[in-house]
């Protein structure tokens, strides 16, 4: 089949079988085109618990196929691609954290969406990249231990300067891998451009951005600036669907190191098996389904 082939064939399945596919950003444009939603992982899941459909395909990582079923677990969840993991929400457990919750009882616990679901049910509350400085502002305790990116950590401590973070060893080695040597060089090659980062990258390079946010607001920042060049501090496809929307600016990716291998792993084939049932259905016990929903509503309800 050739990919156009293969579209349709998913776009006849999805009514056929009442099938409604998400797709992270991350996701190749191939697999965006089939997609009946794009974003980042939460507001995807939010998505779906609002789609009248009732079997979900995630194009994207565990974590948020997880976040998925967390949300709606009246549906059945498949993720396209059983090896698609996320480095970073897989750096630290349940039991790892209840050890350094036990060392400092009164810190509250904050975890980044990019965490398992298990390792949800220790937390307080959850956080996404655009909504962390305003939900962890808003908490009572001045004491927060967040985790697991030091990084986006780091850069809400900034913004959050009465508050104490502590941070933990954790982070996106992805976006970790562009320091500050290479910003530099790549702001000399594109003087007229402007850099536009994500806050899992490290703190010298967030501090020689112009714009910095989520990958979503990246993208709606770039697409409605009267700038007409960005280097693009975040995951490299992002470049890519940014020209496809704006083809009279140019977008340029940071870094050739800012490629996440896992959101890689899901290709047109494995969502047209998805689609068809042949995929992974996500199973999550009922304490993990209600201690996670715990920590996420929270979120909800602070941000």
């Amino acid at each position: 089949m050739t990919v156009s082939e293969m579209q349709n064939e998913i776009l006849r399945l999805k009514k056929e079988r009442d099938v409604c596919v998400l797709a992270h950003c991350y996701q190749s444009q191939s697999v965006l085109e089939v997609a009946d939603y794009v974003g980042d992982s939460y507001g995807l899941s939010v998505q779906a618990s609002k789609a009248p459909q009732k079997t979900v395909v995630m194009c994207g990582v565990r974590f948020m196929a997880e976040t998925v079923k967390i949300l709606s677990p009246e549906k059945t969840v498949y993720l396209a691609n059983p090896m698609a993991g996320c480095p970073m929400a897989e750096q630290m457990d349940r039991d790892l954290i209840e050890g350094v919750k036990s060392q400092y009882p009164d810190h509250a616990v904050v975890c980044y969406i990019n965490t398992t679901a298990a390792l949800k049910t220790v937390c307080d509350v959850c956080v996404t990249s655009s909504s962390a400085v305003k939900i962890i502002r808003k908490l009572e305790n001045p004491n927060i231990l967040f985790v697991p990116d030091k990084n986006l950590g780091d850069y809400v401590q900034k913004q959050v300067p009465e508050k104490h973070l502590m941070l933990l060893q954790g982070g996106c080695p992805t976006h970790a891998s562009v320091g500050e040597k290479e910003t530099l060089l790549q702001k000399d090659r594109h003087p007229n451009a402007l850099l536009l980062v994500h806050p899992e990258c490290r703190p010298e390079v967030v501090a020689l951005a112009d714009f910095v946010g989520s990958t979503s607001a990246i993208m709606d920042f770039a697409e409605h600036s009267d700038a007409k060049e960005f280097l693009i501090g975040t995951e490299m496809s992002i470049a890519e669907h940014l020209q496809f929307k704006c083809p009279e600016k140019r977008f340029i990716p940071l870094s050739k190191k800012l490629l996440c291998t896992n959101m890689k792993c899901t290709t047109l084939p494995d969502v047209l098996a998805a689609v068809r049932g042949e995929a992974e259905p996500i199973e999550l016990p009922p304490d993990v389904l209600m201690g996670a929903r715990r920590c996420i509503d929270r979120m909800i309800e602070l941000g």
